[in-house]
């Protein structure tokens, strides 16, 4: 095999040496990301920046990975709640599971290239239903668990060596599907810039 061997824009000999050094030397390829939002003056809407990340312990920070992603609502929900000149913006929950469905094909192509696998069509579609109850403070936090319901995934995939079982697998083995699917523990900690005291 040359590096002029390519599957799907990659060159299969770097990929192979990649996972090779990855197996061999796991912290130097461990990576820290993160993401900030800043509240725009209009109840709901922030515009999220992409921060820096580190690779190996390396900062990696460049003007052109400084994406920004405007949030917002639906334009209907928001006029019918009262905001003034809605607009209509894609909101938080349907960008996570852009990010799942996105995900879970990252998951498989890595995943068939690793093994020889063409595929020739993949589209992956999430759908859930959503209850705003808890959001709104309709219902107190013990109801959080029922905020999503009927979350699926469904894979439209064409290869000429199609194994259902490793395509399920290889979904699963998306970074965003472990973030949604298994528990996760979020250190939530807030910085206020003036504390009421007891007296005020």
């Amino acid at each position: 095999m040359t590096t002029d061997d390519t599957t799907d824009g990659v060159h299969l000999e770097t990929f192979e040496g990649f996972a090779e050094y990855a197996a061999e030397n796991p912290d130097a390829v461990k990576l820290g990301l993160g993401a900030r939002s800043t509240y725009e003056g209009t109840c709901a809407h922030s515009l999220a920046k992409i921060d820096s990340y580190t690779l190996g312990g390396e900062t990696i920070d460049r003007e052109t990975r400084e994406y920004t992603i405007p949030y917002g609502g639906w334009r209907e929900v928001l006029e019918a709640a009262g905001w003034v000149g809605a607009t209509d913006r894609p909101e938080p929950v349907e960008v996570a599971l852009s990010a799942l469905a996105s995900c879970i094909n990252v998951g498989i192509t890595i995943n068939a290239l690793a093994n020889g696998v063409e595929i020739e069509h993949l589209r992956t579609r999430v759908q859930a239903d959503f209850d705003p109850g808890v959001l709104f403070s309709l219902q107190d936090l013990g109801g959080a668990d029922s905020v999503f319901q009927n979350l699926t995934a469904e894979v439209e995939i064409d290869s000429p060596n199609l194994d259902k079982d490793q395509v399920d697998e290889w979904a699963r083995r998306a970074p965003v599907y472990t973030l949604v699917s298994l528990a996760q523990d979020v250190h939530l900690t807030v910085h206020a810039a003036a504390e009421a005291t007891a007296d005020d």
